[in-house]
């Protein structure tokens, strides 16, 4: 039995644990950067979302351990952050700020810092009682839901069910999920005319209605329409121009386009439903992960990629036909892709077991524009910067998470420009959308927020 917990807001912690070191800053010193003044982050990224140069004087956060308590007025409590205030209030004595300098790594480490700056960020963790597998932030405009994290875990025991009242998170809701969620992602409503819907996969796709009091099943929908069972979905992705379609890849080669109705007005009752609009067999086998791209308009484009070990486009206007924009050079199966979020011609993906990252041009088939080959083991999640064509996130199965700036590119890009060092090895890794300097990754039982 898996669960899916939603709306995670920070509160304090008696028995919350030391945060872990933060980022490592690089020797790139002209690097563009993902960390400036908070007060000036979000007007700036406004004008001149490529602009961010890197200061080596800088004002930084401290880890924090909240066992000291909330913040003053308990900002962090109703889910909304000041990002001038949390600067203020994680660093005073209230909150017992471990003020911990960042080690300049050994030669073989990822993010060596070679002016030997100290850096301090600021780390928010949660901690349940079964691993997490899954993540995804809210797109959500209001203040009060820009901090919400949908999680998806698997439960050994039926009734094993998390909620703790205390915590560097407030654990608002738990729903039982009959498999475990291989995909949890929220409707893409940017301007907060759509209910607040959560779409899962696993053996089915489900959309969740997210409320006060919880959260309730409002459709359930199977892609097979000649049996009630279903080969297992690997993913999902909503479509972010018309929120009415959503596709779904599954382990049975295909991927299915969902009109999804979810046009009723903000405080309707009415269930969301929805129907099978088009399925295709994409790959000649299973297919690991889909992701629409905002290419042309925005709305008909999307990629997925499998176990053939290809990249494969297509178009929702003419789907009987493929454009196969890579292949893996061993034929690795491919696990997972991502689209850039500024530059729609590139994207990103990985293969299994494989330490090295693609950067594909799609206007350059068959052939990477880059390797990022800085992890010592296997790459699990891959998230490009939301207000940054050129700063990419990437975590593996050596417990690290880097973030690459990758705007010199055809040149090689060596080094990450930032490294994270987790507890454990990451299977997860989500930038949000509406809060541009934070960076969500999952590891074990383990969720973290690491503002960058």
């Amino acid at each position: 039995m898996a669960a899916v917990s939603t709306e995670l807001h920070g509160t304090a912690n008696s028995s919350s644990t030391s945060a872990p070191n933060g980022f490592h800053r690089s020797a790139l010193e002209c690097a563009e950067v993902l960390r400036e003044d908070p007060a000036l982050l979000l007007h700036r990224a406004k004008k001149q979302p490529q602009k961010h140069k890197l200061d080596p004087n800088a004002p930084t956060l401290y880890p924090v351990d909240m066992a000291g308590g909330p913040p003053p007025g308990g900002a962090l409590r109703h889910g909304y952050v000041d990002q001038q205030h949390l600067a203020h209030t994680i660093a005073g004595d209230s909150l017992k700020a471990a003020q911990a300098s960042l080690e300049v790594p050994s030669a073989n480490t990822a993010g060596v810092t070679a002016t030997g700056v100290s850096k301090r960020k600021e780390i928010y963790r949660f901690d349940a009682s079964f691993n997490l597998y899954t993540c995804g932030w809210s797109y959500s405009p209001d203040p009060a839901k820009k901090f919400r994290l949908a999680t998806g875990s698997f439960i050994e025991e039926y009734n094993n069910k998390a909620n703790e009242p205390e915590g560097e998170f407030r654990h608002l809701c738990t729903f039982e999920h009959p498999y475990p969620t291989t995909k949890v992602l929220w409707i893409p409503d940017t301007r907060g005319v759509c209910p607040d819907l959560l779409a899962t996969t696993g053996d089915y796709l489900r959309i969740w209605r997210v409320g006060e009091q919880g959260a309730t099943l409002d459709c359930q929908l199977n892609n097979n329409r000649s049996s009630e069972y279903c080969a297992p979905l690997t993913s999902a992705d909503w479509n972010e121009v018309d929120l009415s379609l959503l596709v779904t890849s599954s382990i049975d080669t295909t991927c299915t386009i969902w009109q999804i109705e979810t046009g009723q007005a903000l405080g309707q009752v009415g269930k969301v439903d929805g129907n099978v609009k088009t399925q295709l067999i994409a790959h000649d086998k299973e297919v690991y992960d889909v992701a629409f791209s905002r290419l042309g308009s925005g709305r008909d484009m999307f990629a997925s990629v499998g176990a053939d070990g290809s990249v494969r486009m297509f178009d929702l206007r003419h789907l009987e036909h493929s454009t196969i924009i890579f292949e893996e050079p061993n034929r690795k199966a491919l696990l997972k892709l991502a689209w850039n979020k500024q530059d729609h011609n590139y994207l990103a993906t990985f293969g299994h077991n494989s330490n090295e990252v693609f950067i594909l041009d799609i206007r350059i088939p068959c052939t990477p524009v880059a390797r990022l080959e800085n992890h010592r083991a296997g790459v699990t999640g891959v998230a490009w910067a939301p207000h940054s064509s050129s700063h990419i996130c990437t975590a593996g199965e050596d417990s690290q998470a880097l973030i690459w700036d990758i705007h010199e590119m055809p040149k090689p890009i060596d080094d990450p420009i930032l490294a994270y060092q987790a507890a454990g090895e990451i299977g997860q890794v989500q930038w949000s959308t509406q809060l541009t300097d934070f960076v969500a990754i999952t590891y074990g039982k383990s969720l973290e927020i690491l503002r960058v």
